[in-house]
């Protein structure tokens, strides 16, 4: 967009100049306006402007590649350092994304050993993110996990079906309400855990409730450093998660972040995004699962980790190898030292062209008996763009 208008404000400069030169230079007029229109056709050649930018971004996503941050999309760079709010995914972004079984509590006759088995064996079924925990924590018991059928799952509720001739649903208390089930005093027992962040799944057996199973997801011990860097740059943060509004409370406080989106449906992510778009704000989000992908794609800058799936990052500009908040942290470094690098590029070329074109048209002639050669012109056109490759090589050296 820049030599867009700087071409043919240099073209309208060097015939200026001939005709000046031709009208009122000396003997031989012509010669004279010829050379000078040449030298400043030369010297403001925009090769140094034409560097400044994809030289920069350039060096900057070579060095986005060695400290783990893999730009896809260039303008991503632009963009991610003028972010005002950053949009991440609770589950594999704050936490490690493996959540650990952390407790089995009975309430009826069921040892808390049966509660487990029948939960694992409808888990081992399902695709929700804690079903891996429960399943895994039923087999380093060594129980046995039974074959289920009649199997059926309810989006944003829970999964239900018969496991040695029992009816067995496992899920919040919106699916036992749907199923008519007395919730008794299981909420009570989950609301207790959720408050410490566990995620908590009622178990009932044959329509009567049974116990409860708990597992939490760590938080990631890079998490509270990177959200102090977001705060001191005055990013707002934004926790996204399909966890219940206690559990997510619980976890946001653990963190220091004051904005929560609790019982978020997968296909609510783009809805969020876009609720801040609205409001004027530049976001970012982070995700790393399928259902993130949309979010992803809408955001002014989608970043996937790459412990996540294929969709994601495939929706993503950004995507970060090691996949924890400190990636985005270098990306946003990256973003900012890349930004700064190009400006100052911007600022030789333009300099380097404001002092160098007057010169070359000859307006020091009549004080000094300064005129400048073609050759000369071309020299110093050719070190305007060295300079700009030494200043963008500088990027590959910054410490990210």
């Amino acid at each position: 967009s820049v030599a867009a208008y700087f071409v043919p404000a240099v073209l309208v400069i060097s015939i200026i100049t001939a005709v000046v030169w031709f009208i009122f230079g000396p003997e031989p007029a012509f010669s004279f306006a010829l050379v000078n229109a040449v030298a400043v056709l030369i010297i403001a050649c925009p090769c140094a402007l034409g560097l400044a930018t994809p030289m920069a971004i350039m060096v900057g996503t070579g060095k986005g590649a060695n400290v783990g941050v893999l730009v896809k999309d260039a303008a991503a760079l632009e963009s991610m350092e003028k972010i005002t709010t950053l949009i991440v995914d609770k589950t594999g972004t704050l936490t490690v994304g493996k959540p650990q079984l952390a407790s089995v509590q009975s309430l009826g006759t069921s040892t808390e050993d049966e509660i487990l088995s029948l939960a694992a064996a409808l888990e081992k079924i399902s695709e929700h993110p804690l079903a891996e925990a429960v399943v895994k924590g039923a087999l380093e018991k060594k129980l046995t996990i039974a074959q289920v059928s009649d199997f059926e799952s309810v989006t944003g509720m829970g999964v239900r079906g018969k496991v040695n001739g029992k009816d067995v649903a496992v899920g919040n208390r919106k699916l036992l309400e749907k199923f008519n089930i007395d919730p008794g005093q299981l909420p009570t027992l989950a609301a207790e855990l959720q408050k410490t962040g566990h995620g908590v799944m009622l178990v009932a057996v044959d329509g009567i409730a049974a116990g409860i199973v708990a597992v939490r997801d760590p938080i990631k011990e890079s998490a509270k450093e990177a959200l102090k860097y977001f705060r001191d740059h005055n990013i707002d943060v934004v926790m996204v998660t399909g966890d219940n509004r206690i559990t997510a409370d619980a976890v946001a406080k653990e963190l220091g972040i004051t904005e929560v989106e609790a019982d978020v449906l997968p296909q609510r992510k783009n809805e969020i995004v876009r609720k801040y778009q609205a409001l004027g704000k530049i976001v970012a989000m982070a995700g790393d699962g399928i259902n993130d992908a949309p979010a992803l794609a809408q955001a002014s800058v989608g970043i996937a980790m790459g412990t996540g799936t294929d969709v994601a990052m495939e929706s993503a500009s950004v995507t970060l190898v090691k996949g924890d908040l400190l990636g985005i942290v270098r990306a946003h470094r990256l973003s900012q030292l890349t930004m700064k690098n190009i400006r100052q590029n911007l600022f030789f070329a333009f300099v380097y062209n404001g002092l160098g074109v007057p010169v070359a048209a000859g307006v020091l002639y009549p004080y000094f008996g300064i005129l400048l050669s073609p050759m000369i012109a071309s020299l110093a056109m050719s070190l305007s763009s060295v300079s700009v490759i030494v200043n963008s090589l500088r990027l590959s050296r910054a410490k990210i």
